[in-house]
């Protein structure tokens, strides 16, 4: 016990040490030789690992970009540099789910720390991105009285634009469909600009609002008090924040369920991510309030929720069926030892770490033996890839989704399920997520040997059980309506009122 001060202190010196030894690292150039040896190791993982890697890109156009992006690489560059100039290549591959790590900064807890206590600058407003302009849609807190609707032309005398176009050649959706993009760029703008950036106190903005330019500076402010205390109040979990994934950084909730009108006959559901979090009491209770109200009408609304728990979407789809279902074909995989390669002890504490160790026999043999081979083909065994029963408290009326181009990974397999098998009407844009699946389910956390940049590589092909229609795009609405940033300004749902009003038509109709 007397020790314990001294191995604390140890433990912090050691972790202070290796942050430094980390920042100082991802700052220093490396030789061409060593940067080639990244790529061609990244290549061969994606061969060994990846089930699908030419669904959307010939062998042989992306051998050709492998071989000349090394062509291109001539002189030493930073772990960051070289991160611009590989993920692009990454990218062409279309896989949504398939990502370098950006390389970053590391903090302290003492910086990790003051950062908690002040406001962020950037992460105060909420953005529209159209083609290659931002504009602010929100203003949390009043800024400098910035009006929604401004467009941000440049950030320290750089333009935008240029930041955009660069930074779109990083991110990429399943297949042809460009929905995708803007709104994930518009959400990860900032990441890629910090990573370049680092976290600066001050930026200078300019900015065009009907026809005029003004000129703002921003800066990180301090919380006070009452801010704080609001902080600790968002973390604590109360039972409604745990049955509707209460998320304190956005100050909302994944999942929401109300009646949108006084009779109750329309119902509506909106979960922002697939998080399983309490989900399965969630749908419980609330498929329980729509049965007992006999509503006809279900409005399911999955806009901007990239996916999640395979679980969850099952589990949602058995309220949605009188018949039994499947939800997934089997997932394919490189391998039988394609399960062993998921990194088991990654960021493990050496608490964990010593409880995983203990573990680890019975987690090797349950995924040695989660494989099995048919026609020649290599299958991992899952609950969801099974006949599900539908629930008793199952929805039959009509079903409505509300689609866009931030729906992506469980919430297209999920769509597209209810679209092949009839079940509901789809409304809005084609999803960024693949109508035919998509690689992802579990990963292998690759380290690039030399740059030492992260790159987690899906293993697991997750299609859902329906005709496939092989056209390498997203999951098409049977009602297309865009929503434009005038909508989003003046805080109109065209997409959801177009809904509303198909409801009425048919109430209508039925009365008379």
């Amino acid at each position: 016990m007397k020790n314990y001060p001294v191995i604390f202190l140890l433990v912090i010196f050691s972790s202070c040490s290796s942050i430094k030894k980390h920042n100082e690292k991802s700052a220093l150039p490396i030789s061409p030789e060593h940067l080639k040896e990244d790529v061609d190791y990244a290549y061969t993982k994606l061969q060994q690992m990846h089930p699908q890697l030419y669904w959307y890109i010939p062998k042989q156009k992306l051998d050709y970009k492998f071989d000349s992006l090394k062509q291109t690489i001539t002189e030493p560059l930073t772990p960051l540099q070289f991160y611009f100039k590989l993920q692009p290549v990454i990218a062409s591959i279309r896989e949504g789910h398939l990502s370098l790590r950006i390389p970053r900064k590391k903090f302290t807890k003492k910086e990790i720390k003051k950062f908690e206590q002040t406001k962020g600058m950037f992460s105060r407003f909420e953005y529209y991105i159209n083609g290659n302009h931002m504009y602010i849609i929100e203003n949390k807190d009043s800024i400098a009285g910035i009006k929604p609707g401004t467009e941000i032309l440049k950030i320290n005398d750089i333009a935008v634009s240029d930041y955009l176009k660069k930074y779109r050649s990083l991110i990429s959706s399943d297949g042809y469909n460009t929905t995708f993009h803007s709104y994930f760029l518009k959400d990860l703008f900032f990441n890629f600009y910090t990573a370049e950036n680092g976290l600066a106190d001050t930026a200078t903005i300019e900015t065009l609002y009907k026809g005029k330019k003004y000129t703002y500076t921003l800066s990180r402010e301090s919380k006070s008090e009452t801010d704080l205390e609001k902080d600790k109040e968002m973390k604590k979990r109360t039972q409604e924040k745990k049955v509707n994934d209460y998320v304190a950084a956005s100050n909302s909730y994944n999942r929401t369920f109300k009646f949108l009108d006084k009779d109750s006959t329309i119902a509506y559901i909106k979960v922002k991510s697939f998080s399983r979090d309490y989900s399965d009491r969630f749908y419980k209770e609330t498929f329980a309030k729509i049965k007992k109200a006999k509503s006809p009408y279900l409005i399911i609304d999955v806009r901007n929720n990239y996916g999640g728990s395979l679980h969850e979407i099952n589990n949602l789809y058995s309220y949605l069926t009188d018949q039994p279902f499947t939800l997934v074909k089997p997932s394919q995989v490189t391998s039988k030892n394609t399960p062993l390669r998921t990194n088991y002890f990654r960021k493990s504490t050496p608490l964990e770490y010593a409880f995983k160790s203990i573990a680890y026999p019975g987690y090797f043999f349950a995924q040695a033996f989660s494989t099995y081979k048919k026609d020649g083909k290599v299958f991992y065994k899952m609950k969801v890839d099974k006949p599900t029963k539908p629930k008793k408290e199952a929805f039959v009326g009509k079903v409505f989704v509300l689609i866009n181009g931030g729906s992506f990974s469980a919430s297209s397999i999920i769509t597209s399920k209810l679209k092949n098998d009839k079940r509901a009407t789809l409304v809005g844009e084609e999803t960024g997520g693949a109508n035919d699946g998509t690689v992802a389910g579990f990963y292998s956390y690759q380290k690039l040997p030399n740059t030492r940049i992260g790159f987690p590589i899906g293993l697991l092909l997750v299609q859902p059980n329906i005709n496939f229609r092989d056209d390498k795009k997203g999951v098409t609405p049977h009602v297309t309506i865009s929503e434009t940033m005038k909508d989003i300004l003046d805080k109109k749902d065209p997409q959801l009122d177009w809904i509303k009003n198909e409801i009425a038509k048919e109430k209508r109709n039925f009365h008379n």
